[in-house]
């Protein structure tokens, strides 16, 4: 095989370059030397540049790097009679010729064999921000030209509350007020679940950070704000919020002792509750104890949520009082029963009267891709459709459901035709033969990786595009190399919310080792296949492009908004738009709440669902009528003497999910080599640990090695392992332990409820221990084992 282009020495330091291109870290300056990345600097619009640029900039250049077309050596021999190896074999490098033949060969034979619905197509989290090498779309749409797939719904952040959300405001992801109201007139600001200051750093598409910018005016301001979570959070930190701890999982119970505090005292907004909701007599009923014998008082509530009575009734009149903001993250909906907590977020906020008023009320995405950052008047940007009609239809029956729930995907492939209840409806497995998977690394996100390693021996062939050797790639069959963001050219919107502009995102340097675009990889597949017209339209990646930025033109003339001719465009490297006045000063629900009958919600009643009859009608236990508190199976309520401490699993600050874990990124926050385990110093002096020492992390699904950093800044009784380390599964006296500290080997692999069918990434019983033996060396930051090419 020839010696890739990675090793040319043939431009000189001297030769130097300079072009912008985004991340979901944000806009960047990519500077090269001699073909070399060599830094980033930050776009000079962006308010806070992300402290992950180093590991942004090493990614190309990564130990992990995936570099050349690899297949599994049992495969390659065997073919998917092998698979029971999967995860254990060494690899095969390959030419590309002969890793998209056996891709193609694979497919073509599924697919005549099986139909459509025994294949499972997903791209997940991972891939690059561009509109045109978007694996996700690009994946999707060679498998819709060749008869469809397995569709999913859902996503591993939104599961629970897009689910939910709908039947309460008839939108799973309802626009929050803007910060310039928040700042002008909120008078308390609650952080209820959620680490705006971490999880901002990132955007679905890329972002200028915007929201950091009023988070330091919120400071300077003096506004008092109050963080509600079990462990401290960054953003409280760097506010000086106050901080009130409830038991992971029990917000609910403490929002119900909330809202039995304005019932009692009178001090409920019945006017609003009955202008502008629907339900309030049937949560009214559950809340006194009329419904099922327990009256929620503060008591009770600080009995299952360890607030004391007395913090709950004061918190309860002090945001009655003031103009309060509710900003609710995420992670509390990442929960057994998650649907519940937005649900009784916005009963609370009801209750309290100040939805639809200028400051107040609840918004649900201040801590993801900045929300509440005013949104820009200007055209977004389309991207390759992945919604095409087959060239080469099937005509082989379907078997199964079409669309499974995306984290049931490990019971579906360890259970083939079993059926489960999903909103209202049922959902039968279908059986999964061939699994392509493109951006994603589901042996981190996906609950109880123990379990997922077992059921990803189960279809008979596995193909990974990726950029780097994640667990998910060391399980494939068929493994291709998928070009980093700084190796090929695209263009993205900027701000999944604030809508800000539009970025050029301009190659910096040619592909490293064997490495290809996603584009390129996709369309050489679709022409093996014989879908190569209809797949790439006759455009290379700058066609598409140059079609996509001509779509948004077209667009911006329709709104009044001109952009530049492309070449100007691409020549300066963005465009960016501008806020009108009323999207600056945007209220949520203020239109709603001033007449409830002409701006009426898409919900069952028009109004605010407090009670919801369909859902009622579904008969779910795990799900009622009304918003409910569910006691955790696994929780510090129901600790166990040989699990005694709840896991908390939360964002890390140096990732995205599991991304840039491969870079240098990992080296900011490890402890001798393992993800950390927070823990509570009275926890640790009871198992006599210290800040430094590597710990084993355990519960009946799997065990971890972490290194053990002792804070109060997480309560007692409650560890905490941040999400996304890379899995790295060893077989230790008869012990299998990932060695390096992913926090979902220890989560239970079950659904939220059965409305939602989500992913619990933070109710788990777990005990930790001193790790007394040899520590093992955490292999997931080098290339797999490998094997000369036959």
């Amino acid at each position: 095989m020839e010696l890739s282009n990675t090793f040319s020495l043939g431009k000189s330091t001297l030769d130097e370059n300079e072009v912008i291109t985004a991340s979901r870290w944000g806009v960047v300056r990519a500077h090269v030397q001699g073909g070399k990345l060599t830094h980033l600097t930050p776009f000079e619009h962006d308010y806070a540049p992300s402290v992950n640029m180093n590991g942004l900039c090493e990614l190309p250049y990564s130990s992990s790097r995936i570099r050349y077309p690899m297949v599994r050596e049992g495969y390659l021999r065997n073919g998917p009679a092998s698979r029971e190896h999967r995860g254990e074999e060494k690899f095969v490098r390959v030419s590309w010729e002969t890793a998209l033949d056996l891709v193609a060969k694979e497919m073509n034979r599924v697919y005549d064999a099986y139909g459509p619905s025994a294949v499972f197509g997903r791209s997940y989290g991972w891939m690059s921000t561009g509109k045109v090498n978007a694996a996700i779309n690009l994946q999707q749409r060679l498998l819709n030209l060749r008869g469809g797939f397995i569709q999913c719904i859902n996503s591993y952040s939104t599961a629970a509350i897009s689910r939910i959300l709908p039947y309460v405001v008839g939108t799973g992801d309802p626009r929050s007020t803007s910060w310039d109201v928040v700042m002008k007139h909120s008078e308390r600001v609650v952080l209820w679940g959620c680490d705006p200051i971490v999880t901002n750093d990132i955007d679905w598409l890329t972002t200028l950070h915007n929201s950091y910018g009023y988070f330091r005016a919120l400071k300077e301001k003096g506004t008092k704000t109050i963080a509600i979570n079990p462990l401290k959070p960054d953003t409280a930190e760097y506010l000086v919020s106050e901080w009130i701890a409830p038991r992971p999982g029990t917000d609910c119970a403490m929002m119900l002792g909330m809202l039995h505090e304005l019932v009692r005292t009178k001090k409920a907004d019945t006017e609003f509750l009955t202008k502008c909701c629907s339900g309030w007599p049937e949560l009214h009923d559950y809340i006194t104890g009329k419904t099922d014998g327990v009256e929620k008082t503060p008591a009770w509530a600080a009995r299952e949520c360890g607030v004391p009575a007395e913090r709950i009734v004061s918190l309860t009149h002090e945001l009655q009082e003031h103009r309060t903001m509710i900003m609710m993250g995420w992670g509390i909906q990442r929960i057994q029963y998650g649907e519940q907590s937005h649900w009784m977020g916005f009963a609370l906020a009801a209750a309290l009267g100040q939805i639809g008023l200028p400051g107040g009320g609840i918004g649900t995405n201040y801590h993801y891709s900045n929300g509440g950052s005013p949104l820009c008047t200007g055209p977004f940007l389309g991207g390759i459709s992945s919604g095409v009609k087959p060239v080469k239809p099937s005509t082989l029956p379907w078997k199964g459901s079409q669309t499974i729930p995306v984290a049931r995907f490990v019971d579906c492939f360890l259970n083939p035709g079993k059926t489960i209840d999903f909103n209202g409806t049922k959902v039968t497995y279908p059986e999964v033969r061939l699994v392509m998977w493109a951006g994603g690394n589901p042996f981190a996100h996906q609950p109880d990786t123990m379990k997922l390693e077992r059921a990803w021996k189960k279809p008979e062939t596995v193909v990974v595009t990726d950029t780097v050797w994640t667990a998910t790639a060391r399980h494939a069959d068929i493994v291709l190399p998928a070009a980093t963001v700084f190796e090929h050219n695209d263009i993205t919107n900027i701000g999944t919310y604030s809508n800000d502009g539009l970025v050029a995102m301009q190659q910096a340097i040619e592909p490293q080792w064997e490495s290809k675009p996603d584009y390129w990889i996709f369309s050489e597949l679709a022409k093996r296949m014989g879908l190569e017209a209809a797949y790439t339209e006759g455009l290379d990646e700058m066609g598409w492009i140059k079609r996509l930025y001509g779509e948004s033109q077209k667009m911006g003339e329709r709104i009044g908004v001109k952009l530049p001719a492309f070449e100007e465009f691409w020549k300066k490297g963005y465009f960016l738009f501008d806020v009108a006045e009323k999207d600056r000063n945007f209220v949520a629900y203020e239109a709603f709440r001033k007449d409830p009958k002409a701006n009426s919600l898409a919900t069952e009643s028009g109004l605010i669902q407090l009670y919801s009859p369909k859902i009622a009608s579904y008969g779910y236990k795990d799900c009622l009528g009304h918003p409910a508190y569910f006691v955790p199976t696994e929780g510090v309520n129901t600790k166990t003497k040989a699990h005694p401490l709840a896991l908390m699993a939360c964002k890390s600050r140096y990732r995205m999910h599991s991304q840039l874990d491969g870079t240098v990124s990992h080296q900011f926050a490890n402890i001798n080599d393992r993800e950390p385990c927070w823990i509570n110093p009275a926890d640790a002096k009871a198992r006599g640990l210290k800040s430094g020492d590597v710990a084993l992390v355990k519960n009946d699904r799997g065990a971890l090695l972490a290194g053990v950093y002792v804070t109060d800044r997480v309560q007692s009784g409650v560890v905490v392992v941040h999400h996304g380390a890379w899995f790295a599964p060893l077989d230790i006296d008869g012990l299998r332990v990932d060695v390096h500290g992913n926090s979902n080997t220890l989560t239970m692999d079950e659904p939220t409820s059965s409305l939602a069918c989500g992913n619990i990434a933070s109710t788990a019983l777990v005990e930790v221990e001193k790790w007394t033996k040899a520590l093992p060396r955490v292999y997931v930051y080098d290339q797999p084992e490998s094997v000369l090419q036959a």
